[in-house]
């Protein structure tokens, strides 16, 4: 991403509250053939380190598709909450060129292959995090574990450099940011979306509605 001073984010803590809302990741490779390649996983902070560090897993045939061994990765994040701003909501003072409000970060980072017993352990996490917001929720049996194990690949990935952007009209005037909340929460707009409206009254410090 590119650097925009308004938008960009530095703080970790940041970053890592916004892995934890979306943790389904693009993993993206570029092979010793100079090819690019991606993947989609589910992806995990490593709470018991005090540095930012990703927890993965793989199916064993993208282990040869992305040469983990070889290379760093690049871990993209985007938040689900994002959306379509018309510049029909804006102001007469502004200048009337749509745009998209969105969180992402983007994470630099050289994967650790885990061994067996941590793989084994990535994959209980992974179900255990998900499931706990289901009612009747299941546990991953060791055993079950195990035999899923074999066909997949365990990643620990520190994360040596990051860069994430929170855009959610900071670069508006404050009477366009309100119209642009107003309209992202009026009912029948065709680009509705009151959790978008939400999360820039949070960004932005404007009591909620």
């Amino acid at each position: 991403m590119r650097h925009t001073p308004l938008f960009d984010v530095t703080d970790p803590e940041v970053v890592a509250a916004l892995i934890d809302r979306t943790p389904w990741a693009t993993i993206t490779s570029v092979r010793r053939d100079g090819s690019m390649v991606a993947s989609h996983y589910p992806v995990l902070r490593d709470a018991s380190s005090d540095e930012l560090t990703l927890l993965t897993h793989v199916g064993k045939p993208d282990d040869d598709l992305h040469e983990f061994r070889d290379a760093d990765v690049l871990v993209v994040f985007q938040a689900d909450v994002h959306g379509y701003i018309s510049p029909s909501w804006y102001a007469a003072a502004d200048l009337p060129v749509p745009t998209w409000n969105f969180s992402a970060v983007h994470c630099w980072g050289r994967p650790e292959l885990l061994d067996a017993d941590e793989n084994v352990s990535v994959l209980a996490s992974l179900t255990d995090h998900f499931e706990q917001h289901i009612a009747d929720r299941r546990v991953l049996e060791p055993a079950v574990a195990a035999r899923i194990a074999k066909h997949a690949l365990g990643l620990r990935i520190p994360v040596d450099r990051f860069t994430c952007k929170v855009k959610m009209s900071q670069n508006k005037s404050p009477e366009t940011q309100q119209r642009v909340i107003d309209a992202l929460e009026r009912e029948g707009e065709p680009f509705a979306d009151p959790a978008l409206a939400a999360e820039m009254r949070r960004v932005l410090g404007l009591p909620a509605s």
